[in-house]
């Protein structure tokens, strides 16, 4: 059986990916095949870390757009990504994975607090550690979460699970017929050509601490197992290019 080529992985599950069709709120039918899918890459001896979005309950962004205080807005996305946390954790436990979630902002009734050794020492330990409430600040994406993260447990890659694509593409496929899907980029790439595959915080972040990161499509059952093991799918952003 081919071996892992990743040790320490994290990775980032957006929001919107959780709602599945409905757009909105956490569908079990989805946020069970991802816990499935961590399954078999926990089984596979991969220590693996997550960070959730929340985009399916809340957008720091859209609503400060209708009025609401950034701030304000911000908090209120973190604590979505604690919702979703928790609806994770409990859906990996259901199946056997030890989980442990912590939080950026303390709420310890219902998680730990962040601490970086505590979350290596339950990594090594063969648990899932899901990372909820993002940075703790506002003006701070998920995506600069899982770029921080990465770095303070060292992380061997981001994988950045999508919904809709299958990869980086040079422009949306949904309403442009000649978009060209990308398999290697450089962050310096993504950054001059604005391709949004993470905000530039996370992307500049990810490039000063040489984190590779793999988007590929979380919709096909195994694609975590087949990133972990080498397989190219999907689009990898690094460094430079090979």
């Amino acid at each position: 059986m081919k071996e892992p080529v990743f040790k320490r992985i994290v990775l980032k599950v957006s929001g919107e990916s959780l709602a599945g069709q409905a757009g909105y709120g956490i569908e079990s039918g989805v946020i069970n095949s991802i816990a499935e899918q961590v399954k078999e890459v926990v089984d596979l001896g991969v220590e693996v870390a997550i960070v959730c979005g929340g985009g399916n309950i809340w957008r720091g962004i859209a609503g400060s757009e209708k009025g609401i205080d950034r701030g304000t807005a911000d908090y209120m996305g973190m604590l979505a990504t604690v919702m979703n946390a928790l609806a994770l954790q409990d859906a990996l436990e259901q199946i056997g994975v030890p989980t442990r979630v912590q939080t950026s902002i303390a709420m310890q009734q219902i998680a730990e607090p962040y601490i970086r050794r505590r979350a290596i020492r339950h990594l090594e330990k063969g648990r899932v550690v899901i990372f909820a409430a993002g940075t703790g600040n506002p003006f701070f994406s998920t995506d600069t979460t899982a770029a921080l993260r990465a770095a303070e447990i060292e992380a061997d890659v981001i994988l950045m699970a999508k919904n809709k694509v299958d990869g980086v593409y040079s422009a949306d496929p949904f309403k442009d017929e000649t978009a060209e899907k990308f398999e290697q980029l450089t962050y310096m790439e993504v950054l001059n050509r604005n391709l949004g595959v993470m905000d530039s915080t996370a992307s500049s972040l990810c490039m000063d601490n040489n984190i590779p990161l793999i988007v590929f499509a979380m919709t096909e059952n195994g694609n975590i197992k087949r990133v972990v093991l080498g397989e190219k799918i999907g689009t990898i952003v690094k460094g430079s290019v090979d």
